[in-house]
């Protein structure tokens, strides 16, 4: 994730705090130095930082912290409420008109910040609950961006409406607006064009359609990892178009972060969404309390539960729950667990939701539980018959060298793997029901044997 590094550091600095027991305002203010170098580093805007640390140095040295049982503690609670008041406080929900009324929302952003993309994923979203969303395309310069939209529209399952590349944008605009109604559907998208940096011609072509068409909300999608051009790119957007929310996008990858920790505070505008992936589902609801949660080491295991509930069918679970207690389950389901997880976001969005787990300590885990490995596990799976995924004893040294022929890998993985699995039915044989959940759909939830 984006703050990896931060939260890295964060955390050394509070581990600090907890070992000194008492605090005197000398050890509250060296702490809060190295929080401050942290955030700087974290490419967090200068100003922004200074209006933070005001903020909590104040609370910091005030009587009630170092005269509390835990000043320690405290500290940190005041750092994580300052943190979720910068990034918005409360939860922006993105504001729709009634389902009997049509809602255009114009997508705005520069080149390669996955604008395209996340205006599929926000319709692939409001789709799920109950919205008929339509995708305009309005990007009518960059090569195959018209295709790209069609195909992300298909995986959807949401229309595309598109005149080609000769119409105006603020034409299609106005005729994808007439088809929406004439068509009950009752979300318009715009996806307009991007440039590879702010300019007239674009801001004019912006303007132009807002005076065609009546736009209900104005979204930016900005890089998470250009940093603070980010920030920079938002107070523009704002100051010429004007702007009703923002999507951080690629906020998974190496970037600093410090765009998420700085949007609301320099323009004024709430951050609605961030991308953690590249798969349509990676779009989350962004929630100021759960970020600088997570940004703190302190996990996000509430996302954790909801990712859960939507991606894990429960009868499923139920029956792999009794197959667990039995120790009667196959390679099948060791398949479907590995399904789960991908469905989740992979091993590696999970681990990043689980309190404790960042920077250094994230990326241990992670090598110790390969992605790639696993995508080799797959193959051996794949590489095997229904009969012998169903029934794992029937392998004898011929049918391992087959499957290790089929998927490519040598036969002593093949060898690793069986020997791995036998080894989890005898265990989940010998201790029974002792390993099956109790806590609904994540008490269900099992992480590959």
């Amino acid at each position: 994730m984006a703050f990896d590094s931060l939260t890295e550091k964060l955390q050394n600095v509070f581990k600090s705090l907890r070992g000194k027991g008492r605090l005197t305002e000398a050890d509250v203010k060296a702490a809060l130095k190295e929080v401050k170098m942290a955030l700087l580093e974290a490419d967090v805007s200068f100003k922004v930082v200074k209006q933070f640390m005001k903020a909590v140095q104040e609370k910091a040295i005030g009587q009630d912290v170092m005269n509390g049982l835990n000043p320690a503690q405290m500290v940190i609670k005041i750092v994580n409420d300052e943190m979720v008041a910068l990034m918005g406080s409360e939860t922006t929900q993105l504001v729709l008109k009634p389902a009997g009324e049509v809602t255009v929302i114009m997508m705005m952003g520069l080149q390669g910040a996955g604008k395209t993309t996340t205006t599929a994923k926000l319709a692939g979203k409001l789709k799920s609950k109950g919205r008929r969303p339509l995708l305009a395309a309005c990007d009518v310069y960059r090569p195959a961006a018209i295709r790209q939209l069609q195909i992300n529209g298909e995986k959807q399952g949401v229309e595309v409406f598109s005149l080609g590349d000769k119409e105006k944008p603020a034409n299609i605009a106005k005729a994808a607006v007439e088809y929406a109604k004439d068509h009950g559907l009752n979300v318009v998208f715009l996806d307009t064009a991007g440039r590879l940096h702010v300019d007239e011609d674009m801001m004019q072509e912006l303007q132009e359609i807002k005076e065609t068409v009546s736009v209900d909300q104005c979204i930016l999608v900005v890089d998470a990892m250009t940093g603070q051009d980010a920030v920079n790119v938002s107070e523009m957007f704002n100051e010429k178009i004007g702007i009703d929310g923002v999507i951080l996008t690629k906020l998974d990858g190496d970037s600093r972060g410090g765009a998420a920790l700085s949007i609301k505070a320099t323009c004024g505008k709430p951050i609605l969404y961030v991308g953690m992936g590249e798969k349509l589902s990676d779009l989350e609801q962004f929630y100021p309390d759960r970020m600088a949660s997570r940004i703190l080491g302190m996990g996000d295991v509430m996302t954790l539960i909801e990712k859960a509930q939507e991606q894990i069918d429960e009868e499923k679970a139920k029956e792999m729950e009794q197959k667990l207690k039995r120790a009667s389950f196959g390679f099948d389901d060791y398949l479907e667990s590995m399904n789960q997880m991908k469905k989740m976001g992979g091993i590696s969005s999970i681990l990043s939701m689980m309190p404790g787990m960042g920077g250094g300590q994230l990326k241990q885990i992670e090598d110790a539980m390969d992605e790639k490995l696993m995508a080799r596990t797959e193959a051996i799976i794949l590489s095997m018959t229904p009969a012998e995924r169903a029934n794992p004893d029937i392998l004898n040294p011929s049918r391992k060298q087959r499957i290790a022929k089929g998927a490519c890998v040598d036969i002593s993985e093949v060898n690793r793997l069986v020997k791995q699995f036998e080894q989890s039915r005898k265990m989940m044989k010998q201790y029974g029901g002792m390993l099956s959940g109790k806590g609904g759909k994540m008490g269900r939830f099992k992480l590959p044997f």
